[in-house]
């Protein structure tokens, strides 16, 4: 992946008007929404260290997990497929759709979906890859990425949406009443669902004791995914595992809050295999993808595992200083703010990410709303670390290592200083950045002394 372009996306972002009024008010209507959801809690600090605790103890043994679930995930007749990297869990989902016969795909909001490409293959594929989160599908239409893992299209004015409402066909005339371009929407995707025969959705989170899968929605897109096409396919990261089914609700009763500030989503939907004999709906086929992608690498290291036990809230997005002020286009990947910050350097490298990895103040508020208990910071400066590293390989490092070894102390800071001062301030009135002085604090306050002892 080439260099994600942070500083220059996220100057863009600092001039557009609407994105920067509309930053003023989101992330603090999140943020009290939030707080206001978990004040009912009996002890909420409690429920926080409670969940963080799961997450943490599912990792610890995510191994035996996955055996277990992919076990009584079978014996439910689920079909359990593995893949080891983006590219082999595209090529699964293409060969599933390739045996259906259809080329109409309606998927629902899938952060690995778009982590992996998934849709844009698809699409190369010849198949019409439709997205029925009116957030993603507005984005997807307009060919944005999503602003807001909770709002992809948050940002988007009711005005534009009118506009290209009008040039599909949905509507007949400018509205901007957004649940009369809502119901718009709808009528056309229930055309959609009854044609589709594949239905693609995320995991929020899968139980090993049950082999059971759960998704969280509001607008019942994922429900129709998932009782009107013949085949179901639903992808998940090795991290979304937690040992039982009261793990699941317990930490879930922690999810909506974190996302909307809701007591609970409109719709929880728990699978454990496909329809059987006797129910009148649900899918003939129900097909999980495990996707490994990194994962395993990152779960290696003791040092990066914990980022593993992310829930995908979003909750350290409208707490971020630096989110606050850009948004999330500039973060260049499906992941934005301070998830985007741990997860993208370490699924498209560090280098690719290096701009990236300069966007945090290490203020540490991600880390205090975070409910599955991550240290975001801890977590940046361990990656800031690894680049370090190698960089000092390269021709920067050596410099730096070079201007490290000259400042450290004695003759060889004063002959350092005297040396890279005229070269580092051209460089500063370049940039803009602050420049040395022309004597170092200690010289200056020797002369200063010496001027006040003289007669």
């Amino acid at each position: 992946m080439r260099s994600i372009p942070f500083r220059r996306v996220a100057k863009d972002a600092l001039e557009d008007q609407d994105a920067q009024r509309l930053l003023k008010i989101l992330p603090f209507a999140f943020r009290a929404l939030r707080e206001a959801a978990l004040s009912e809690l009996p002890d909420p600090k409690g429920a926080l260290k409670k969940a963080a605790e799961i997450r943490a103890d599912a990792l610890e043994v995510l191994p035996e997990l996955l055996e277990t679930f992919e076990k009584n995930a079978k014996a439910n007749g689920t079909n359990i497929h593995w893949a080891r990297d983006a590219k082999e869990a595209r090529l699964i989902v293409l060969g599933l759709l390739g045996a259906q016969n259809s080329k109409t795909v309606l998927k629902s909001k899938s952060m690995l979906t778009e982590e992996i490409g998934l849709r844009e293959f698809l699409g190369e594929e010849g198949f019409e890859t439709l997205e029925t989160d009116l957030g993603e599908f507005i984005c997807q239409v307009l060919g944005l990425p999503p602003f807001h893992i909770v709002g992809p299209a948050i940002n988007v004015p009711v005005e534009r949406v009118s506009a290209l409402f009008l040039d599909m066909g949905f509507i007949q005339g400018p509205v901007t009443d957004p649940v009369a371009l809502g119901v718009a929407a709808r009528e056309f995707f229930r055309r959609k669902f009854s044609e589709a025969k594949v239905g693609i959705t995320g995991v929020n989170f899968a139980v090993a004791e049950t082999g059971s899968i759960l998704g969280v929605e509001n607008e019942g897109n994922i429900r129709f995914l998932k009782s009107v096409p013949k085949v179901q396919v639903s992808l998940m990261g090795i991290e979304k595992l937690v040992p039982t089914i009261e793990d699941a609700f317990y930490v879930l009763r922690l999810l909506p809050p974190s996302c909307t500030g809701q007591r609970m989503s409109a719709y929880v939907t728990i699978d454990s295999g496909p329809r059987r004999f006797g129910e009148f709906d649900g899918p003939e086929e129900l097909h999980v993808v495990i996707v490994d992608n990194g994962r395993s690498k990152i779960y290696e290291d003791p040092k990066t595992r914990p980022a593993l036990a992310c829930i995908r809230c979003g909750a350290c997005l409208n707490v971020c200083p630096v989110y606050a002020q850009v948004g999330g286009y500039p973060y260049g990947f499906a992941y934005s703010g301070p998830m985007g910050l741990v997860w993208t350097p370490m699924l498209v490298g560090l280098k690719a990410a290096n701009e990236l990895l300069q966007a945090c103040s290490l203020c540490g508020a991600c880390k205090e709303v975070c409910p599955a208990g991550i240290d975001h910071p801890m977590l940046i400066l361990e990656l800031r670390k690894k680049l370090a590293r190698k960089r000092l390989l390269s021709l920067e490092g050596i410099a730096y290592g070079v201007a490290g070894f000259g400042l450290s102390g004695g003759m060889r800071e004063n002959l350092g200083l005297k040396i890279l001062r005229p070269f580092y301030n051209a460089l500063g009135r370049r940039f803009g950045l602050p420049l040395l002085a022309p004597r170092r604090f200690r010289e200056a306050f020797g002369a200063a002394q010496n001027k006040e002892k003289m007669p």
